[in-house]
């Protein structure tokens, strides 16, 4: 980051959540600050229950926090809004619209007339790929392409922060690593604010420029680890020095989480 004078996008402050349960109060973040920079692309990982989804969903405005704030371009985050896109691991798609029509959704809750939400959303649909899909449903594309539809939804609203909880983890590993390098092509050329979740060490760290890595629950932010590789990156950039060392250290973090779940 050195050298980049940027803007803090997303500041998360002392961020708390629990849950009422069955068995008592159940507390899944304890005490989260995290400033995310405009432009960043930051992965998020961690142990099963850790939190991660639940941090991303407060960040959404999907969820309150129970203690501490979250503020987006200075401004506390009460509820969704277009300026935050987000993607889910589920598709989460109108299974009634064809694909346009999907992409072309949120541009209607937005008030963009007819026309112009059409231009829109097949620049998004070519995009990722899907020209000549575009009147097609979605049980008639594959799991990837539902994602790749997702994802131009997301990008279609123009939110300056995409949100994306583990979006390539049902997928098989070859459409995975062809979805993260579209994403990264993407993300480079659009010049959004990434936060992205994943159980992938190697996903989040060929994708981010920082990862963060979360403790066993109550989660919290047990360490930051800078990715000063250049973009662009590749499946050859797994073979790096750098890279190995990079990742050999995360793991050993995450892997000694794990093992605090165990317990």
């Amino acid at each position: 980051m050195a050298g980049k004078e940027r803007n803090v996008k997303v500041k998360i402050d002392n961020v708390v959540k629990k849950f009422n349960t069955r068995k008592g109060e159940m507390t899944a973040l304890n005490g989260v600050d995290l400033d995310i920079l405009e432009n960043e692309f930051v992965s998020v990982v961690g142990p099963s229950g850790c939190g991660k989804s639940t941090l991303l969903n407060i960040i959404a405005g999907l969820s309150e926090a129970t203690s501490g704030k979250v503020y987006c371009d200075g401004h506390e985050v009460k509820g969704t809004g277009t300026e935050r896109g987000v993607v889910f691991q589920q598709y989460a798609l109108f299974p009634w619209l064809t694909v346009k029509k999907n992409v072309e959704f949120g541009l209607g809750i937005k008030g963009i007339n007819k026309e112009e939400a059409s231009e829109i959303a097949m620049k998004y649909i070519r995009m990722v790929d899907l020209e000549d899909f575009a009147n097609h449903y979605p049980k008639e594309l594959s799991g990837g392409m539902k994602q790749r539809v997702a994802i131009a939804r997301a990008y279609a609203v123009n939110p300056s922060v995409l949100l994306m909880d583990e979006p390539f983890g049902a997928l098989d590993a070859q459409t995975r690593t062809q979805l993260q390098e579209e994403l990264l092509h993407t993300w480079e050329k659009e010049k959004k604010t990434c936060f992205f979740i994943t159980h992938d060490v190697d996903e989040a760290i060929i994708l981010a420029q920082r990862v963060v890595i979360m403790s066993a629950r109550p989660g919290r932010i047990k360490e930051i680890v800078d990715v000063d590789i250049p973009y662009p990156r590749n499946q050859e950039t797994k073979l790096t020095q750098e890279y190995i060392e990079i990742k050999n250290h995360i793991w050993k973090q995450v892997y000694q989480e794990y093992l605090e779940v165990r317990k």
